[in-house]
């Protein structure tokens, strides 16, 4: 019997494989602990509503009310939508911030962020780059920045109602993979670049991350091969988790790479000599795919959906990307090799 227990503050859910596993656990946490009272199957936790139907195979998770809770706070409820969260190529800088904002300005866009952060967190996979973006000038916010923070309100607007739905009929069922992307030097401040990946099972992301590293890279390959460190170490630990929870996979974790080099380099250790700045995250690569935990697959820049993770896009790819990261439009691995 395995059972996972996640707790937050006054609230706790519990995980298994079968009901009848959880009943003893059950038993003996409301024993222990008199005010901890069994509400029944999870529908409702921290804000996200859970709904499954197990005739279909499928569970979804919405934050609907949440986000028009947001939407009605900041009085963009009834705005004019946009169809994306920031306008495309858009990259804001430290140039433009205010050393003294007013206090009113100041907390109304930390508590935007704030709001996005934590639709991010739970089932927004499509807000990960403009919340990133956002989150570097929380300290000291200028008229771009909440100029910025509002187009995004106004994407909510037309999308507060979006959700993920995971499935048992999607192809590989209980089959983990992914795609990885970095912005090398995309960010104007530091010239460092942006990383994203996005790890899926049964039709819908289970992890993802949107960040800028701490370092510099000195060139596309190094910053892919960050990216792709990044996204093996979570694939290594989902890998493991998944087990835990006998779902252990039995192929390689195929991740998605749309740079070549990157690919090439990870499966033949060539030309070491000018690759010595890059060789601990290359030979960590190259150790994954070797022990046939990780498989970098290339594919055109065009159907990247990490993209959606790492810049603003125009209107087409980033709906196409994030219908895909939605679980909305079936998106079968022979697809990506078209």
């Amino acid at each position: 019997m395995l059972c996972l227990v996640e707790l937050h503050r006054e609230s706790c859910a519990f995980f298994s494989r079968a009901s009848a596993e959880i009943s003893p656990l059950l038993c003996v946490c409301t024993s222990v602990c008199a005010v901890l009272i069994y509400e029944g199957p999870l529908e409702h936790y921290l804000g996200c509503e859970i709904a499954r139907d197990h005739i279909a195979g499928t569970t979804t998770l919405s934050q609907k009310h949440y986000a028009e809770e947001i939407l009605r706070s900041y009085r963009f409820w009834d705005i004019l939508p946009r169809n994306t969260p920031m306008k495309p190529n858009t990259r804001l800088s430290k140039d433009e911030c205010d050393p003294n904002p007013k206090p009113d300005f100041h907390r109304r866009y930390r508590g935007i962020v704030g709001s996005l952060g934590y639709l991010v967190t739970m089932n927004r996979p499509d807000l990960a780059w403009p919340y990133s973006e956002l989150s570097k000038y929380v300290q000291f916010p200028g008229i771009a920045h909440m100029e910025a923070a509002e187009n995004v309100l106004q994407y909510l607007c037309d999308t507060w109602n979006e959700f993920i739905t995971y499935t048992r009929s999607s192809r590989n069922p209980n089959e983990l993979w992914g795609w990885v992307d970095t912005d090398w030097a995309g960010d104007t401040d530091t010239r460092r670049s942006h990383t994203g990946y996005i790890l899926m099972m049964n039709g819908g992301p289970i992890s993802l991350k949107s960040h800028r590293p701490d370092h510099f890279s000195l060139s596309t390959s190094e910053a892919e091969f960050v990216a792709a460190s990044q996204a093996g170490q979570e694939a290594l630990y989902l890998r493991e988790t998944l087990k835990d929870f006998c779902y252990q996979q039995p192929n390689a974790t195929e991740i998605y790479e749309d740079n070549v080099a990157c690919v090439a380099m990870s499966e033949n250790p060539v030309r070491r000599n000018f690759l010595r700045h890059i060789d601990m995250r290359r030979y960590f690569v190259c150790e994954l795919i070797k022990a046939g935990f990780v498989k970098l697959i290339p594919l055109r820049t065009h159907k990247m959906v990490a993209d959606a993770l790492i810049k603003s896009l125009a209107s087409p790819a980033f709906i196409d990307h994030r219908h895909v990261m939605m679980s909305q439009t079936s998106f079968a691995l022979k697809f990506l090799h078209s």
